[in-house]
């Protein structure tokens, strides 16, 4: 069983080889991320790449106005920050924490170095920002053609498959500023949800407690999502004889 904290609760950080982690081992730093705190600001210098492994950050679109749209989520499956290693440097979204928990953070310049160098850390990073960039796709694809049921059902699982219970911790007013959409349609559409036993909603608080149920309303966004990242982050590199 894996200790309390520690950077393999990240699935990337996991699955680094055995040399890439220990070299980066004295450089990750276990940080808090409590609810609603922006990692970054869209725009703004970014000084470190986050690795959440009990949290989830949301992406966020911001429009001139103040309103927000969720544009993807991440958890323990990936990073936050990756302008630092795609050569941006600042992205026009912004990063907050929407479950609180904690994650580990690596400092930029010893994230350039060690990307710069080309070994596994890199091909992580960038099967992980091609997994990420699906789900932003599929989410602007959802958004356009699916109901807000649908919408709501998608979340909430990619919400899931990042946490280790079956219980999120939000309001339905997050839930509406993550979704792009007007508070009471998530009121209804988790009146519906709840209505026919696929989630219970009390303070704050929704348990999913028949998951298969939930992922037989869901539309076909999520699964095209959660293949692209077990494909690209779940597979095993090949190995290659050198005889060959």
């Amino acid at each position: 069983m894996l200790a309390p904290h520690t950077p393999k609760q990240n699935h990337l950080s996991a699955a680094l080889p055995a040399a890439d982690y220990e070299r980066l081992l004295p450089h990750l730093e276990l940080v808090p991320l409590p609810l609603g705190w922006a990692v970054y600001e869209a725009g703004g210098a970014q000084g470190y790449l986050y690795f959440p492994t009990t949290s989830i950050v949301s992406l966020l679109s911001v429009m001139e106005d103040g309103s927000s749209a969720g544009i993807a989520v991440v958890g323990n499956e990936g990073v936050v920050g990756i302008a630092l290693f795609m050569g941006g440097e600042t992205i026009p979204s912004h990063a907050v924490v929407q479950s609180a928990g904690y994650g580990y953070r690596l400092r930029a310049s010893v994230l350039k170095t060690e990307f710069g160098q080309g070994g596994g850390l890199q091909r992580l990073l960038l099967r992980y920002t091609q997994a990420l960039i699906t789900q932003m796709a599929q989410a602007a694809a959802c958004n356009r053609y699916h109901s807000l049921e649908q919408q709501l059902c998608r979340w909430l699982l990619l919400n899931l498959d990042r946490l280790s219970s079956n219980q999120l911790t939000m309001t339905q007013e997050l839930i509406a500023n993550m979704l792009g959409v007007r508070r009471p349609g998530v009121t209804e559409a988790a009146r519906k949800l709840q209505a026919d036993g696929l989630i219970h909603y009390s303070r704050g608080k929704i348990t999913v407690p028949d998951r298969p149920k939930l992922e037989a309303r869901v539309c076909d966004c999520y699964a095209v999502v959660k293949r692209e990242y077990d494909r690209l982050l779940s597979r095993k590199p090949a190995i290659v004889d050198p005889l060959s």
